[in-house]
């Protein structure tokens, strides 16, 4: 079971989630979460890690907003509430707490490395944390900003492993295209990875949107992509 932990942002103390691994590889990550928060999906990401020997934490970004929004999976508006959500939450703050997080999970004892995962908004909100602090590796799955960002990846030096799905209607081919073409210029290695027929956060395992085959396939290219840069092996989890 995860701990609270307080992280000092700048724009005030935020609540983390901490997972503790059972036999510690040196390493930590920091996961940040879709638009649907710190929900049991990314619980058991953050799980998953610390199975494979990270610490993990997972800030609490909205921890910022007025109230603190109700999203129910089993909902038929669940996207809706979800997109509601992020929209309430100011992305420099989260930016600023996304990089409070990665500096107190580094001052950590015994955490040599610290990796950035990111979810859908989480994915993109990594990729900006990334140019801004330095990170020892970058995940993003179908980073949502990502578009939008790409005037920063001359400021990215960490290696990359981006995932997509072939069918993803919010970030479509051409605009996955362009994102490629503008990452090329990254000064640290670019993995880029497509998923036949998955569309937009297709890893969620809580959602109707969510693609078995291309999650399965998915999370060991991640496990070992963080092995090889955090720890130093690849990993057979």
């Amino acid at each position: 079971m995860p701990e609270t932990v307080v992280i000092p942002a700048p724009d005030g103390d935020l609540p983390a989630l901490r997972f503790a691994p059972s036999s510690p590889n040196g390493a930590g990550v920091v996961v940040v979460q879709e638009i649907f928060g710190v929900s049991n999906y990314i619980v058991g990401r953050c799980q998953n890690l610390a199975d494979e020997g990270y610490v993990v934490y997972a800030p609490v970004l909205y921890t910022r907003l007025p109230e603190k929004p109700v999203l129910d999976p089993s909902s038929p508006d669940y996207l809706t509430q979800g997109m509601s959500a992020s929209r309430g939450l100011d992305w420099d703050t989260a930016a600023r707490d996304v990089v409070a997080a990665v500096a107190t999970l580094r001052a950590e004892p015994g955490t040599e490395k610290v990796g950035l995962l990111g979810f859908c908004f989480g994915g993109g909100l990594a990729f900006n944390v990334a140019a801004l602090t330095e990170v020892d590796a970058l995940v993003s799955y179908y980073g949502s900003a990502l578009p939008r960002l790409l005037s920063l990846a001359p400021q990215v030096t960490a290696p990359q492993l981006h995932h997509w799905g072939t069918e993803d209607s919010f970030i479509a081919g051409p605009s996955q295209a362009e994102a490629r073409e503008a990452l090329a210029s990254s000064p640290g290695t670019v993995q880029w990875e497509v998923h036949e027929g998955a569309g937009h956060a297709f890893d969620n395992n809580e959602a109707p949107f969510h693609h078995p085959a291309a999650s399965a396939a998915a999370w060991p290219v991640t496990l070992e992509f963080l092995a090889s840069h955090l720890v130093g092996q690849a990993s057979n989890g």
